[in-house]
């Protein structure tokens, strides 16, 4: 098993790097959706100096690009929206080209769904002349995830934040990459290709599932991706939330067959963010995880920015251990 957290200003100093390391944390990722290699080269080299004191010469680097999805722009302040109150887009930096979509009747989901809107009336596409209501409130934030579900946007694999991010991927010691919104086997090609232009073809591809759409054509995925990424955030806005598990499921089980490694991602131990220990449906979510046969599983915003990032990878690394004992036919071995 590999084990994952997300590299924030939770845990970015070399005492709780090292303690978790100490805990059995294989790899960190770093989302690049808010920041660059470049900007964030201090927090590296704390990780990769952490490893180092703890006897790990070459740690797993996660980088998290951009990809194809949608996100809200760069913004002053954040808005704090309430339910059922009635919004107009020009109060948010949104990309241009998802406005004619925002007809009459489409929802928008905003932070992996924790907000969601619907179009109340699209007089043109300014958007100053597209007045929303506000279904599910809370705080918006820049750079956050937007989603129209029931729609593709033609959208470029890459940004050129992106391409710039791999040209110094192998410099900052980057061992994979993570494409958020995988489309077809294009987009892993392409992917692959600006990898190979930068003399960085020993970096693993790590293909994220985060619509329908990527989960009709997982067979041709399976063929070009390294790894493959169940990422229930935005997976989970595609479908209603109680058919999520089966996906899930499908998923774990077309890599089983395929021989294909895949990852489990997503409120694995959401509420550690806040709290020193967890729920239990989130400790028996892990060890389901585990007993479908993930490679590897990580922590988001749990050792992002969460309280307590240390117990929370240690959560994670125990209970995968647990599940993988009872897999091995060990149960007596459990109650030891």
């Amino acid at each position: 098993m590999v084990y994952y957290g997300t590299l924030g200003p939770a845990c970015a100093d070399m005492s709780t790097l090292r303690r978790m390391f100490r805990q059995g944390m294989s790899g960190i990722r770093l989302n690049l959706s808010h920041t660059n290699l470049e900007g964030s080269s201090d927090w590296i080299l704390k990780y990769q100096t952490a490893a180092s004191q703890e006897g790990i010469l070459r740690p797993e680097l996660l980088i998290d690009l951009q990809g194809p999805e949608l996100r809200i722009g760069r913004m002053n302040i954040d808005l704090e929206w309430q339910d059922r109150q009635e919004v107009y887009m020009d109060s948010l930096p949104l990309p241009r080209h998802i406005l004619p979509y925002l007809i009459e009747g489409q929802e928008i989901l905003i932070d992996d769904g924790k907000i969601l809107l619907k179009v109340m009336e699209h007089l043109s596409d300014e958007p100053g002349d597209i007045k929303c209501k506000v279904i599910r409130g809370g705080k918006v934030i820049q750079r956050k995830s937007i989603a129209l579900p029931g729609i593709t946007i033609p959208v470029p694999t890459l940004t050129d934040a992106d391409k710039e991010n791999l040209k110094s991927a192998k410099e900052y010691g980057v061992t994979g990459v993570m494409l958020p919104f995988v489309r077809n086997k294009k987009d892993l090609k392409n992917l692959r290709e600006e990898l190979h232009k930068n003399g960085a073809d020993d970096i693993r591809i790590f293909a994220k599932l985060e619509s329908l759409e990527g989960v009709e054509i997982l067979p041709e995925l399976l063929e070009e991706a390294d790894e493959i990424v169940i990422a229930r955030g935005d997976l989970g806005n595609s479908v209603d939330l109680w058919k999520l598990p089966v996906l899930q499921k499908e998923i774990a089980r077309q890599c089983r067959t395929a021989g294909k490694p895949f990852m489990v991602v997503t409120q694995m131990l959401a509420s550690m963010e806040n709290r020193a220990v967890p729920t239990r449906a989130e400790v028996s979510d892990v060890f389901n995880a585990v007993l479908d046969g993930a490679e590897s599983v990580m922590l988001t915003g749990e050792t992002a920015v969460g309280r307590y990032p240390v117990e929370a990878i240690a959560y994670l690394i125990k209970t995968s251990e647990e599940a993988l004992l009872y897999k091995s036919g060990k149960e007596d071995m459990i109650w030891d």
